[in-house]
């Protein structure tokens, strides 16, 4: 945050349509504010992903773990009964949507989530998480319906 600007909790964003998107949502939600063990967070990829669960719940463990250690400011997320986003979590929503198809511009809105240039490492987290959920028939896409 530039010039001693204060973090606060607006949501600007409403909260994305399509399953996997909000499963996402969910997930980040609870590990940002549990941990990246918390048990509700993997009994959601388990009802969603069924036995298949564990290569999505360690790719976004993974993830939550890479952008903490990257990330040179707050990352400000939002309870998970929250009905909407905030501007944090819009830019993550936009940039896993677009890790596979364009990484590019998905590397341009993890930088700036980040608040550095360091997110390389973050990224290809990013897309590992994505081809998961696509792999698995949750694709992580802003544009998906229902």
């Amino acid at each position: 945050m530039a010039n001693g600007e204060s973090p606060s909790l607006d949501q600007p964003r409403p909260l994305p349509g399509g399953y996997g998107n909000r499963l996402f949502l969910y997930v980040m939600r609870r590990m940002a504010t549990a941990g990246v063990n918390d048990a509700h967070a993997a009994n959601a990829m388990l009802g969603a992903f069924g036995r298949s669960y564990r290569r999505p719940l360690v790719l976004m463990r993974a993830m939550m773990l890479e952008m903490a250690r990257t990330s040179s400011r707050k990352i400000l997320i939002a309870p998970c009964c929250c009905s909407r986003m905030t501007s944090d979590e819009a830019l993550m929503m936009q940039a896993i949507g677009g890790a596979l198809r364009s990484p590019r511009s998905a590397y341009e809105d993890v930088a700036a989530l980040l608040g550095n240039d360091h997110a390389l490492g973050a990224l290809t987290c990013l897309q590992a998480v994505a081809q998961a959920h696509c792999d698995l028939g949750r694709p992580l896409d802003l544009y998906a319906a229902g």
